[in-house]
């Protein structure tokens, strides 16, 4: 095999959650030119030629349930890529709680296999999960879907930062128990990124770090972008990354903690948790 071939994913079923817009259709597309067969869920609808299309709503455990019947097995790569803003009924559950029992649904029926790796979106305001850990392992111990979901509204949690934040220690925390099971997880987390839902909040998303990027000459980035460090982390050339949050964020949060630009070093001190 041809080392590059690494990057690939020929002969590969990749199942995309959250892949009809966004950061993750871009994964889905970028999938399917590595050669990988691409199951795309979704409450929208997915218009990406090539992908199977399994509707889910990641707010219901029976449609959740119901659409990993409907997937069915082996998944050799589960990207989690669905998300939604401060504001939206069920938050908790979508950007959390649902992503984590689709996972336990498919590692208890053996779809996810020896080799297999799991990739989530996760966000910049999730940087801060290690001040928090103490309390965030309280729900990471809770296994019920509506019990997890009740516990994010009663601690006044239930908003975008805290559940990314969950993502991040959901993955530091499974690294070794999963990798136990030839499994490995990973994460994104991007900065401003221009798709539907960032175009929606854009006065809060895009534009943060924007004096940053113009200094910098960049553009906020491409869903695409991020996609490549997504499929990364889930192909075999990552074969020995696992329980990684990557900051893909074009360098803002190192140069604010650094001081290497000082007008971003209080954004970064508060996202990290180090004011």
């Amino acid at each position: 095999m041809p080392l590059f071939d690494a990057f690939r994913f020929d002969g590969r079923r990749v199942l995309v959650v959250g892949g009809a817009t966004g950061m993750g259709a871009a994964a889905a597309e970028l999938a399917l030119d590595a050669g990988a067969e691409v199951v795309v869920m979704d409450r929208a609808e997915v218009d990406l030629p090539g992908v199977t299309a399994v509707g889910v709503d990641l707010a219901s455990q029976p449609s959740i349930d119901a659409a990993v019947d409907e997937c069915g097995g082996p998944v050799h790569a589960l990207l989690a890529c669905a998300g939604v803003a401060d504001g939206t009924p069920g938050l908790e559950r979508i950007n959390f709680v649902g992503h984590r029992h689709l996972i336990n649904r498919m590692l208890d029926a053996w779809m996810l296999g020896d080799g297999a790796a799991i990739g989530f979106i996760s966000s910049s305001a999730g940087l801060g999960w290690e001040t928090n850990l103490e309390e965030l392992s309280e729900v990471l111990a809770v296994s019920d879907f509506d019990e997890a979901a009740a516990w994010f509204v009663e601690h006044r949690k239930a908003d975008y930062m805290h559940t990314k934040q969950a993502v991040c220690a959901y993955v530091a925390t499974q690294a070794y128990p999963l990798l136990r099971r030839g499994i490995r997880i990973n994460a994104i987390c991007p900065g401003p990124t221009v798709t539907p839902l960032a175009e929606a909040n854009r006065e809060l998303w895009l534009t943060f770090g924007a004096d940053y990027r113009s200094d910098a000459g960049v553009e906020a980035s491409t869903p695409m972008e991020q996609a490549y460090p997504l499929l990364f982390l889930c192909s075999d050339a990552a074969a020995y990354v696992t329980g990684v949050t990557l900051v893909s964020d074009a360098g803002f949060m190192s140069s604010g903690i650094t001081g290497a630009y000082p007008e971003a070093t209080g954004a970064a001190n508060f996202l990290m948790g180090r004011w």
